[in-house]
């Protein structure tokens, strides 16, 4: 082998190489800010559709929501009621850090939801 045939295939290697690495990091990259797009849209619908935990019904209709959040109105009652249950999650998580037992928890709950109904 002569030394410009084994310097044009380390050269080639090395393009290889870079050509690789250069292509793993823009898709490293794209994923990134696919993932941050993603969550900021998540965000975004979370915060219009919050008002939904406190209205008890009295909020904008789901219909008006899905048209603002370009979704379906079966899609807008499906995020409600995971946020909900999320939402109770969260509360119940905090409220067993205030009480005696773990029993107590949900009559807390029900008790702190009725006074802030009122």
């Amino acid at each position: 082998m002569t030394e410009s045939t084994r310097d044009s295939r380390s050269g080639s290697r090395h393009e290889w190489f870079v050509t690789t690495h250069w292509s793993v990091v823009l898709a490293s990259r794209r994923s990134d800010s696919t993932q941050a797009r993603a969550a900021l849209e998540k965000l975004c619908q979370i915060e219009q559709l919050k008002e939904c935990l406190t209205s008890g019904g009295r909020g904008e209709p789901y219909a008006q929501l899905a048209a603002k959040l370009g979704m379906t109105e079966g899609a807008v009652k499906v995020a409600v009621h995971r946020l909900r249950q999320r939402y109770r999650q969260l509360l119940e998580e905090e409220i067993a850090h205030t009480v005696a037992s773990p029993d107590e928890v949900i009559e807390e709950r029900r008790y702190l939801l009725s006074v802030l109904s009122l």
